[in-house]
């Protein structure tokens, strides 16, 4: 983990400080040239002031203007290189501070349990590390060069004006309380209409995301109409809200745009009115409205910069939100090596919330080298105990062994490398197929690739395709059907070797012939290993030397297949549901599946 960040709660702008602070260097010599260019774009109007009055006094020396203009290009060559300076400055802190920003995000998912990262979606995470973090980097790019010449030059320019005629100066500012009070009620009573407008956008992204990702099953039922009035509803939500918006903030907006840089407005008729009764000399008259010309029109800029760093906080929350979520302590180091591969569960409850408990009490062994079925009614908490097992959480109570040693005192890469686990919906990388499996084993030869895939009867379908194992499978497998997407993945888990193999349901997108060739090869496989098996169809964990049945959250039995026909009614119930379709898909199909 990176020094320097603190986990506990702070606010969004500690937060925003503790990523600044890694750059302040730049940031400080940004701002250092910032000023700079204002001090050198600010000169040239005092320049531009001696030469008028010189001119209405009658000065013909053309050396002398000409060496005040070539001053005046120095000063404006020295603004903008001064500006520019601050501005790569800036622009380097600030992609600095992305970078960090994403390596923190990304740190931070490999350290969070992995239940917590799947409960939100691969998309939510993308938008936030990729375009939600990127969005703040005009605003921090262009915050310091913008925002102090937008600020400090107004101010530069307002004591020269006192130093010259404070009563024009006084006229001239006659405006800015109209605007300022303007902004202020604008202010004030837009950050809920704000924050809507945040809803509805992320509303937006996610049905447009929803409709593109699912275009095929939309295509498929017929659903066209149906997703692409959701889709429409929300853009016209989105469009509808930014409209209130407007129009609530309508008349306010006007006025500071139309009052901010209107100095003028008073300073004319009070600057005829004191050059007539001779108490402002012409040059100076002339200065003053090249100087109020200057003076409030830049703090247009300054104000827009106030949303934009309201929309910064906002993303930063979201930063933050996945930044302060809790990780999975483990030790770095191993301290207690486990003895055997015996998995135990004792006395285990766990919910995903404090208010919700999804598991109750749960004990068991599971024997190392032993074939093991966890069986159940849809939510009966299968899928959860298979992953407590693997570690994507920590047990609310109770606790769980590898060894004789509880898991949470595993180093983490320790203990993934003892499991290899199997879902129905294992990803796949957009690389060669060759390079997925070996994945698992990123030592593994080609040869002991293939042979690999030829126990997991995924060898033939292989060397069918146009490139073999070198074809590429694209993002998340998707050139590939379910089946052999799956067996893909359970080639990956076998070659990593792992003393525990925990498949759940991982057969699920495999036809009857394929599951039962995957049956035979993993019967091969497993020699030696632990066997942990979430299987949808009863007949291919008859042969397990443990079965547990749970329900509810709760372990209702367990032991073999015969046994638990006799003394479970729940499992006996379960195996003449099985052996019902089993005898239907027969009369229908004439197959037996196995």
């Amino acid at each position: 983990m990176k020094e320097g960040f603190d986990m506990k709660k702070r606010s969004v702008f500690a937060w925003i400080w503790e990523f600044v602070s890694h750059h302040k260097l730049y940031f400080i010599l940004s701002l250092t040239f910032a000023f700079a260019s204002v001090l050198a774009g600010f000169l040239p109007y005092f320049l531009v002031g001696n030469m008028i009055n010189q001119l209405l006094a009658g000065n013909r020396d053309w050396d002398f203007y000409l060496v005040q203009s070539i001053w005046v290009g120095i000063f404006w060559i020295a603004y903008w290189g001064f500006h520019g300076i601050s501005t790569l400055l800036s622009h380097t802190a600030t992609f600095k501070i992305l970078a960090e920003m994403r390596y923190r995000l990304t740190e931070k998912l490999r350290l969070l349990p992995l239940g917590t990262v799947l409960d939100q979606s691969s998309g939510s995470y993308k938008n936030i590390i990729v375009e939600r973090v990127d969005a703040t980097e005009t605003t921090l790019a262009h915050l310091i060069p913008e925002f102090t010449s937008g600020l400090f030059g107004p101010l530069l320019i307002l004591v020269a004006m006192f130093v010259i005629d404070w009563r024009l100066a006084l006229f001239s500012l006659l405006t800015l309380p109209i605007a300022v009070l303007a902004y202020i009620r604008m202010a004030a009573n837009s950050e809920a209409d704000y924050q809507n407008t945040i809803v509805k956008t992320k509303k937006l992204n996610d049905t447009a995301v929803e409709y593109i990702n699912g275009i095929e099953v939309i295509k498929i039922f017929g659903k066209e109409k149906f997703s692409y009035d959701k889709f429409v509803k929300a853009a016209k939500e989105g469009a509808d809200c930014f409209i209130e918006w407007m129009r609530k903030f309508n008349l306010e907006m006007a006025i500071v745009t139309a009052f901010l840089p209107s100095g003028l407005l008073f300073l004319l008729p009070a600057g005829t009115y004191f050059y007539l009764r001779g108490s402002v000399s012409a040059g100076n008259f002339i200065l003053m409205i090249i100087l109020s010309l200057s003076l409030l029109t830049p703090l247009i800029l300054v104000a827009s910069y106030m949303d934009e760093l309201r929309k910064v906080g906002s993303i930063f929350g979201e930063v933050i939100a996945i930044l302060e979520k809790e990780n999975l302590e483990r030790p770095i180091a191993l301290v207690e090596k486990p003895q055997g591969c015996d998995l135990v569960m004792k006395d285990v409850s766990f919910g995903y919330s404090a208010e919700e408990e999804v598991l109750h009490g749960i004990s068991f062994v599971i024997k190392e080298g032993s074939i093991n079925a966890l069986v159940g009614p849809s939510g009966s908490g299968k899928s959860t105990i298979a992953k407590l097992l693997a570690s994507f959480w920590d047990v609310s109570s109770g606790q769980i062994t590898y060894g004789g040693v509880d898991i949470r005192q595993l180093p983490l890469d320790y203990y993934s490398q003892q499991i290899a686990y199997v879902t129905q919906d294992n990803y796949l990388f957009d690389e060669s197929i060759m390079d997925n499996i070996r994945m698992g084993n990123p030592a593994a030869s080609d040869e002991e690739v293939m042979e690999i895939t030829r126990k997991c009867g995924c060898y033939d379908f292989i060397l069918q395709l146009e490139e073999g194992f070198q074809t590429r499978v694209g993002v998340g497998g998707s050139h590939l059907s379910g089946g052999e997407r799956q067996r893909i993945a359970i080639a990956r888990a076998m070659l990593k070797d792992a003393p525990i193999i925990i498949l759940d349901e991982a057969t699920a997108y495999t036809d009857p012939e394929n599951e039962a060739r995957i049956q035979s090869s993993l019967a091969k496989l497993i020699e030696g290993r632990t066997l942990i098996v979430i299987a949808h169809r009863l007949s291919t964990i008859k042969t397990a030397e443990q079965i547990l049945v749970l329900n509810a959250g709760r372990l209702e039995a367990q032991g073999r297949h015969e046994e638990l026909l006799e003394t479970c009614p729940i499992y006996a119930s379960m195996w003449q549901a099985h052996i019902a379709v089993k005898d239907g898909d027969q009369l229908e199909g004439g197959v037996a599946h196995a």
